[in-house]
């Protein structure tokens, strides 16, 4: 039983991880380094992140199938630390990012995504294949017609073989096919070389030449922490995502984990910070990939392909890559919800719509999901106002007030407002909570400010139904049945 789950979780399908994993690995080299070159450092340090990020979560992530290396989104994060203090900085950076990251696993914050809205996901990725698109335009527009029919060749194979067979993941086919006929033909057109100098040996294990100070924990911490956050925010949506698209589940705290253990390895090898790659995640899974067999696949060979392939892989021609990307971006993006923005509620249509809105703006995936977040937050604060009420009824000198739905602090003042403090010949008030439940310290305030006010005018108050949740928490934090309690209470 052991060895079956096993074999599932690593290579359901020997074959089709290694094609994936090298159809991954192809496509990983100009990401790279193009990533290094917006965080401006060395092409070697973007891609020696990646493969010591892909192996290391391969063995320690949550997310079978996923494919982690450097990212744009945390290159740019770096380039003001780089330009100011230097590479060794940037190590020691990408050092605490994984520690922080490894300790955000054992605190469980990857339970959080729980709180990620489908609308808030779908907008994500949406934005994501716009960007990826996007990104493949200064590749395409402008480089002449030789390699607009190369991409466009490339395309035809990517989307026509699978009609024939699927032996062989298209798009592997489709990068060999053109740097084959780009060789032949001696096309003079933009390739991988062109992008910057593949290394030509292995990484080497070092630490930071920093110092350490506190005066260098001062200058990485506001890094450290930026990067740790997005590239956690990142690798659990990709994760989710992910889990829809294999229909299976993903351990999120183990990932956040996983990717801190890539992001210390990294830092200690050379390399740059790195989180989860959606773009390329979705060509693994999309080639076949299903198990850590092909994320450790993809490391390993992208090693091999620099270091060993190198002045083959440099022959590789832009187009072939920019075919693959496209073909990412179309596959990514979720044509149906295009459709569903007439048919959802409107709220989470706007947050959809709203979340591609800024990060497509931005060119930030933090900010936009941060966006989408806060805002479903404030669509459903709003959505449950709706759904209290109070109702009263006098019985001769008594009036009972029956409180239904939640109290919180998009509630706390109807709640206050509901109440008549200065009704004549009023001499007790019951206030029945058995419909209603008390959630913060803005709800427990609201209740003392209507009891002590009541009193204030003389008029006795009763408290029946609290739940015994609201019960503990009154118990604890409210002050109107505390010794020397006064109206002025909560003021």
């Amino acid at each position: 039983m052991n060895l079956n789950r096993l074999r599932s979780e690593w290579a359901p399908n020997v074959t089709r991880e290694l094609l994936a994993g090298t159809v991954v690995a192809l496509a990983l080299i100009p990401e790279a380094i193009a990533f290094s070159i917006i965080a401006g450092v060395d092409p070697k340090l973007g891609l020696y992140a990646s493969f010591c990020i892909a192996v290391v979560t391969a063995f320690a992530g949550g997310r079978p199938a996923m494919i982690s290396a450097a990212t744009g989104a945390m290159a740019l994060v770096m380039v003001t630390l780089v330009k100011e203090h230097g590479v060794a900085y940037l190590f020691a950076a990408t050092i605490l990012t994984g520690l922080i990251q490894i300790a955000a696993g054992f605190l469980r914050l990857g339970n959080l995504m729980r709180f990620v809205s489908r609308s808030v996901v779908t907008g994500f990725v949406n934005a994501l294949a716009i960007l990826i698109f996007l990104a493949q335009m200064p590749e395409l527009i402008g480089r002449g017609p030789v390699v607009y029919a190369m991409t466009a060749a490339g395309l035809a194979l990517i989307y026509g073989l699978p009609r024939l067979t699927r032996a062989v993941p298209s798009a592997l086919v489709c990068i060999l096919v053109m740097t084959a006929l780009a060789m032949a033909l001696g096309l003079d057109i933009r390739t991988v070389g062109d992008m910057g100098a593949l290394p030509d040996a292995l990484p080497h294990l070092a630490w930071p030449e920093v110092p350490l100070t506190l005066e260098t924990l001062r200058i990485i911490a506001p890094y450290s922490l930026t990067l740790a956050m997005v590239g956690l925010l990142e690798s659990l949506m990709t994760a989710a995502i992910l889990d829809e698209m294999t229909d299976t589940g993903s351990n999120k705290n183990r990932e956040c984990a996983g990717q801190g253990l890539g992001n210390v390895a990294a830092g200690l090898l050379g390399g740059m910070a790195g989180c989860a790659m959606i773009g390329q995640s979705v060509i693994n899974v999309s080639s076949g990939g299903r198990g850590r067999l092909s994320t450790l696949w993809a490391g390993a060979f992208l090693l091999f392909l620099i270091v060993v392939l190198g002045p083959y892989v440099a022959r590789i021609p832009m187009a072939a890559l920019v075919a693959v990307m496209i073909m990412v971006s179309i596959n990514t993006f979720q044509w149906r919800s295009i459709r569903s923005v007439a048919t959802n509620p409107w709220s989470s249509s706007v947050v959809m719509l709203g979340t591609v809105a800024v990060v497509v703006a931005t060119h930030d995936l933090a900010r936009g999901v941060l966006f989408g977040v806060v805002l479903s937050g404030l669509f459903f604060a709003h959505k449950v106002t709706r759904f209290f009420s109070v109702a009263s009824v006098r019985d001769g000198d008594a009036r009972t007030y029956r409180v239904s739905g939640q109290i919180f602090f998009a509630t706390a003042e109807a709640f206050h407002a509901a109440f008549d403090f200065r009704e004549a010949d009023l001499s007790r008030v019951v206030v029945d909570l058995s419909a209603a439940h008390f959630w913060d310290i803005s709800a427990i305030n609201a209740l003392d400010r209507v009891v002590l006010k009541f009193r204030h005018h003389g008029i006795a108050v009763e408290i029946t139904g609290m739940n015994e949740a609201s019960a503990t928490m009154v118990e604890r934090l409210a002050t109107h049945d505390k010794p020397g309690a006064a109206f002025s209470a909560g003021h």
